[in-house]
């Protein structure tokens, strides 16, 4: 059985990470989306539960998908899971150096966890979670880039719905 890894924040989860997760899936027997305890992104806005709460509705049409948490270091994780594969996407040019050395030393850290990378339709490239938040968190309509339910999450969470 081939298993993957999707580590990332997912606050929120996005189409975008929903459309990778939906690639990784028909390639891997299993995938395991993974919520990162990331200090470097700082306080996120959904708890580690409720963004793992939003990713299982999210991917509850995907048998093969299972959602768990992790804090330390991601290939510790993939091991533990008997992962071959993280998964990671890129959605420009922009976070392809970022993610090069972050594979980079993932190798050098656990060499038999590869790094793949995938992109996200064409529409998503522009979206990420951040411009997600920031959009929300002023009123703006954000109904196009997440799923319905993380749609009314972020409403609630900024009081404008």
């Amino acid at each position: 059985m081939k298993i993957a890894i999707y580590p990332g924040s997912f606050d929120p989860i996005t189409n975008g990470h929903l459309d990778i997760i939906e690639r990784a899936s028909v390639i891997f027997d299993k995938l395991i989306v993974s919520v990162a305890a990331n200090a470097e992104k700082g306080s996120p806005l959904f708890t580690r539960e409720e963004r793992e709460n939003m990713i299982k509705e999210t991917v509850a049409h995907l048998p093969c998908v299972e959602v768990d948490s992790f804090s330390g270091l991601m290939v510790d994780h993939a091991i533990h899971h008997g992962a071959v594969a993280a998964i990671r996407g890129l959605r420009a040019l922009s976070d392809f150096e970022f993610e090069f050395k972050m594979a980079l030393m993932n190798r050098s850290l656990k060499e038999e966890i590869s790094t793949l990378f995938l992109m996200p339709h064409a529409k998503y490239t522009h979206v990420s979670s951040s411009m997600v938040r920031e959009a929300a968190s002023l009123g703006g309509a954000v109904t196009e880039y997440v799923p319905a339910h993380v749609d009314s999450a972020l409403k609630e969470k900024y009081s404008h719905g």
